[in-house]
């Protein structure tokens, strides 16, 4: 059984320490390939090195709307060319959040648009965090038309994931959809196509309900299959293989 976390971040520092050992349990695990998103301009190189260390992992580069403090003007610029050098899998973590305090609402949807104009001009696919900026993501989305990409920790409504499957992104699911009260997700886990979803860990964040309050890493996805496997009452090794191939085709990744 292969699987592809679509969503996490290998490079952050909180894996310094044995990140060869937890990439050796991923493997283990059936954790084939990890695509794996930056935050700012300046984790960029950082990112690549790690990417480089060992085989099926997939850097995508972006500038993510929490760390909008960090994000200069002239960084979109600089993405453009990142991009053209390098040739990533995708543009992201790009997006909105406006769930935390502080974060300038105008500057995020600035940064936002020039990603997606950056998604269309190099037909990347984009990895897109919405918190509590689901409706006004799928509305700049299809304002600019013509892309494709992943909702990750998708928290919208069934609605709102329709819509964003019509316009050709995925739904990522991770984590959270192991917490028995998160009813909302765990009944679009159950019911929605399979031909829309992406399994994800987002480690070392946004740990799943069997180790609440330790660090997540990718070897957790095969629990976040599980789970959604006994919510939809089908085999696991199914659902394994529709999302692997969704990633794949998804993000243009080889076989492994």
């Amino acid at each position: 059984m292969e699987l592809i976390d679509s969503h996490c971040h290998l490079d952050a520092g909180e894996f310094d320490h044995d990140r060869a050992a937890v990439i050796a349990r991923a493997r283990a695990a059936g954790v084939v390939q990890q695509v794996i998103p930056a935050i700012t301009a300046a984790s960029w190189p950082g990112l690549r090195q790690v990417c480089s260390q060992a085989p099926g992992l997939y850097p995508a580069y972006g500038l993510h709307p929490i760390f909008l403090d960090q994000h200069r003007p002239e960084h979109l610029e600089a993405l453009a060319d990142w991009i053209e050098r390098e040739r990533p899998c995708a543009i992201g973590e790009c997006g909105l959040d406006f769930y935390l305090d502080g974060l300038d609402a105008q500057a995020q949807r600035n940064c936002f648009d020039g990603q997606l104009r950056l998604a269309k001009r190099f037909d990347l696919p984009l990895i897109v965090h919405a918190r509590r900026a689901t409706e006004e993501v799928i509305a700049r989305i299809k304002a600019i038309g013509g892309l494709r990409g992943v909702v990750h920790s998708f928290a919208g409504s069934p609605e709102q994931a329709r819509q964003l499957w019509t316009l050709d992104f995925m739904i990522g699911l991770g984590g959270p959809v192991t917490y028995p009260r998160a009813n909302r997700l765990r009944g679009l886990a159950a019911t929605m196509p399979l031909q829309h979803l992406l399994l994800e860990t987002d480690a070392p964040d946004q740990p799943d309900a069997s180790i609440l309050g330790q660090r997540n890493e990718p070897a957790q996805l095969r629990t976040v299959l599980d789970c959604i496997a006994q919510l939809r009452g089908e085999d696991a090794a199914v659902i394994a293989a529709q999302t692997t191939a969704n990633a794949r085709r998804l993000f243009g990744l080889p076989p492994s």
